[in-house]
């Protein structure tokens, strides 16, 4: 993987994702790596060398800083089309010198993360104004987010990042429970369920696999040795199917029947 430090001319965009108002992505590119992620289809950039160079905006933090005193508060998501905590965050802390300005300012954050680089910054996030951490967990089963998300955390630090937010009343914590892999039994997502409900999550947001343009062309190799996900894809993924559907309907009422805390969003 390579890196490359860039300058930006802006910091803040607009955004059409729900409950968000800006983007701010303080990284050009990937190192997680996960093999189905939609931004190279989003940003008209070749799926095959996504992720081998990663673009760090240097000087984000200072035009984020000029920015906030002109623009109208609002949601700020971090990130959207990269992750704010990727490996490259280490050596950078391009996130950090970012949030770093925002706390200044009413603008509430919510920060979408697979790393457990977040646990780095709490008390930093605890500053922020009203913050939420989103953790993205699309499966309980981690050989298979080995295959799909090579270099993004395990799903069992990802839990731990969930543990350590579980009893702190600063930080809003949330679950993107997506893309569902399609394989899951329903034991298997109860599973899940039950440890978001354990730990405390705020809010549970579902999503399914998008199939962008090129994206089935090039999945069928990276899961072709595991029958299993390679059954679930050609049942559920790549041709017509509402296993979605069912299981969003089945989450939704077992969430209700164990929890009246936890609320569940669908992005699809």
């Amino acid at each position: 993987m390579k890196v490359k430090e860039l300058t930006c001319k802006t910091a803040l965009s607009p955004s059409k994702l729900p409950g968000l108002d800006y983007a701010l992505n303080p990284y050009s590119g990937c190192g997680h790596q996960c093999t189905y992620c939609y931004v190279p289809t989003v940003l008209h950039l070749p799926r095959q060398t996504w992720g081998e160079t990663i673009y760090v905006k240097r000087n984000l933090p200072r035009v984020l800083a000029k920015e906030l005193l002109k623009k109208k508060p609002g949601v700020v998501g971090i990130s959207t089309v990269t992750d704010p905590y990727q490996p490259v965050e280490q050596t950078y802390h391009i996130t950090r010198y970012c949030l770093q300005q925002l706390k200044k300012y009413d603008f509430p954050v919510q920060i979408q993360t697979k790393s457990t680089l977040v646990l780095n910054d709490l008390l930093l996030i605890e500053d922020c104004f009203k913050p939420e951490i989103m953790i993205s967990i699309g499966t309980i089963n981690d050989s298979q987010r080995k295959i799909l998300e090579p270099c993004a955390s395990s799903i069992a630090d990802r839990l731990r990042i969930l543990d350590a937010l579980k009893n702190n009343e600063k930080i809003k914590t949330s679950v993107f429970l997506g893309p569902l892999y399609p394989d899951l039994s329903w034991n298997q997502i109860k599973s899940l369920l039950n440890m978001f409900i354990e730990k405390k999550v705020s809010t549970i947001m579902i999503d399914k696999f998008h199939l962008k343009s090129g994206l089935q062309t090039y999945l069928l190799p990276v899961i072709n040795n595991d029958e299993i996900l390679r059954d679930a894809f050609s049942a559920h993924v790549f041709t017509q199917s509402d296993w979605y559907e069912k299981k969003v309907n089945q989450i939704i009422q077992y969430i209700y029947s164990k929890s009246d805390a936890i609320r569940i969003k669908k992005a699809f």
